[in-house]
């Protein structure tokens, strides 16, 4: 489907999306679909969100465009439908039955466009005993054993690894799997379908490799005593003189002996083979590192294969030499962020605009998709009234206000 508005030269570039908005891994999905060139309308509602964060500093709404639509209003529902017409792509992230009552459920929605990807982001999915409570991250990993079996002691408590394995990997990234593959589909076929998106089917899948090592007998069912999950004395954190750590994945047989060699424990490696040595393997390793600073022992094993890192924090990742020289991070309206990826030889996805701030684009949208409604007097604030298709001088102005700042970027930065 064509679009008059453009997108930039990612894959994705003439896809339309339409996202009602909310938070967390739903935002994500759509903010990659972005990054990677597609037109995303963020439906946005009167009052915002409730994520307690500056709109103007919410990185998951850059390269979208935004639209104020309350669904609760008269004509709300029939807007995001006019909308919804001419979109490739919805995605929503509300409990199961919300959109329904909404007006924009998928049945609704996939009436007025038989060809529409339907995505729906939840934590516990369209049914099942949990399908209607509330939930976050931690309890979704939780039931998982994604949770369970991260963290390197067997007798405290697991490690928290922030929202990234449940919300964003579990969640987002299978979000986008599942739409693309959806379009795909559609296109070939002219058929549109739902996307059950939860996030407890997405952490599971993530832990598949684990299953299967834990079947072969690989693999303990408790944390702390395993290959990759801190059991290991060359394959964990090691904290060095100055507070910093180290974090060292020497698993195989040339990169153990490149690693032994620099951290100057030779004496000890045979204890690799014997797991009745691997305390006294860890004491070594843990009182070398504790001799010097972590610039030091970075310093020691840059450019070898000993596959040890430095653990840097988030504002120190981005002046990582590697990271720099690959500008796997960006600046963009005065924000350091991660630039798009994954990158692309001939469609390279790109960071065209900084968060979409809400209602900001009703009247650009509301031209480039043919969508009068959007700017009707049920559409606008108090004294605002216009006709269908009509502007007011506020939109007028915030229209020329943001395609001067959109076309005036200077720092336009490419993955």
């Amino acid at each position: 489907m064509s679009t008059t508005h453009t997108t930039g030269d990612g894959p994705l570039a003439g896809v339309r999306v339409v996202e009602l908005a909310g938070i967390g891994p739903g935002p994500f999905a759509a903010m990659l679909l972005a990054d990677l060139g597609a037109d995303v309308v963020r439906v946005d509602r009167p009052g915002g969100p409730g994520l307690g964060i500056d709109p103007a500093r919410d990185l998951t709404n850059r390269n979208k465009r935004s639209v104020l639509v309350d669904l609760k209003a008269d004509g709300g529902p029939a807007t995001v439908l006019d909308l919804v017409e001419r979109a490739d792509i919805l995605i929503e992230g509300y409990r199961p039955g919300v959109a329904e009552r909404l007006g924009v459920g998928p049945d609704t929605c996939l009436a007025r466009n038989p060809r529409l990807v339907y995505g729906r982001m939840t934590g516990w999915g369209q049914d099942g005993p949990l399908a209607s409570t509330a939930g976050h991250d931690i309890g979704y990993i939780a039931i998982t054993g994604a949770l369970g079996m991260i963290g390197p002691d067997p007798d405290g408590p697991p490690t928290v690894p922030a929202n990234l394995v449940g919300d964003y990997a579990g969640g987002s990234l299978y979000l986008v799997i599942g739409v693309l593959a959806a379009l795909q589909h559609a296109r070939a076929h002219g058929e549109g379908q739902v996307v059950d998106a939860a996030i407890v089917d997405g952490t599971a899948h993530l832990t598949t490799m684990i299953h299967g090592m834990l079947a072969a007998g690989g693999w303990q069912d408790r944390r702390g005593v395993n290959l990759l999950d801190g059991g290991c004395p060359f394959y964990g954190v090691y904290e060095t003189s100055d507070g910093g750590h180290m974090a060292v994945g020497a698993l195989e047989e040339q990169f153990y002996a490149e690693f032994v060699r620099l951290l100057g424990v030779e004496d000890v490696a045979p204890a690799r083979r014997d797991l009745a040595r691997w305390p006294e393997l860890r004491e070594a390793v843990a009182g070398r590192f504790r001799s010097r600073t972590r610039e030091e022992w970075t310093a020691v094993f840059d450019g070898s294969d000993a596959c040890v890192a430095p653990v840097l924090s988030l504002r120190e990742a981005p002046a990582h030499p590697h990271l720099a020289a690959r500008a796997t991070f960006t600046e963009h309206g005065g924000i350091a962020q991660p630039a798009p990826a994954p990158r692309f030889s001939v469609t390279p996805g790109s960071l065209r605009t900084g968060p979409a701030l809400p209602g900001a684009d009703t009247a650009a949208v509301a031209l480039d998709w043919s969508v009068p409604a959007l700017e009707s007097p049920k559409q606008t604030q108090p004294g605002q009234q216009t006709q269908p298709g009509q502007q007011t001088p506020q939109t007028q102005q915030t229209q020329q206000t943001q395609h001067a700042q959109r076309t005036q970027q200077p720092q336009e930065t490419e993955a």
